[in-house]
């Protein structure tokens, strides 16, 4: 474990899988996340050298205002479109997108911090600490979150103890 903890000085990269702390926030307790506090949290004073969110394009097109949103307050929005397949299964993640970014990004950056409780980043969590030496924060309601992911990881925050922060 990479002992170096939060300094002013470090480079950090921000990603965030929206589907991941949105369905979390929903299920656990019914509200929907203040991603502006979760990206100050992330950040926590450090230099932000990139704050990207991933998220699923609809067929209705809800979500729209939600990613310029997301625009304003900081972040790169990516999205794709949810793919349906016959017989009605939906699917639509970005595990693969986000772990291409993250190592790229890890080459120039101090920390990655992944806004997921999602133990599928393990082995990305394992190669960005062995290969670059950056350390791998991550950010989520630990009640949803992978146990073996908070123990790789170099720091964990977990949003459900302080929810008046990070709830709306």
């Amino acid at each position: 474990m990479n002992i170096v903890s939060k300094m002013k000085e470090q480079r950090v990269g921000v990603l965030v899988d929206i589907q991941n702390l949105y369905y979390s926030a929903k299920a656990l307790y019914g509200k929907k996340v203040n991603f502006q506090k979760v990206l100050e949290e992330a950040v926590s004073g450090r230099k932000l050298i990139r704050a990207i969110a991933y998220g699923i394009k609809t067929v209705e097109g809800q979500e729209e205002k939600f990613f310029d949103a997301l625009e304003k307050q900081g972040f790169e929005v990516k999205t794709k479109d949810l793919q349906i397949f016959p017989g009605g299964v939906k699917k639509g993640d970005w595990d693969v997108g986000i772990a291409v970014d993250a190592i790229k990004l890890s080459k120039n950056l101090d920390a990655i911090i992944l806004v997921s409780g999602d133990g599928d980043y393990i082995p990305l969590v394992e190669y960005i600490q062995s290969t670059t030496g950056s350390r791998v924060e991550a950010i989520a309601f630990a009640e949803s979150a992978s146990g073996r992911l908070i123990e790789k990881v170099d720091d964990f925050v977990n949003l459900s103890e302080n929810k008046k922060k990070f709830l709306l």
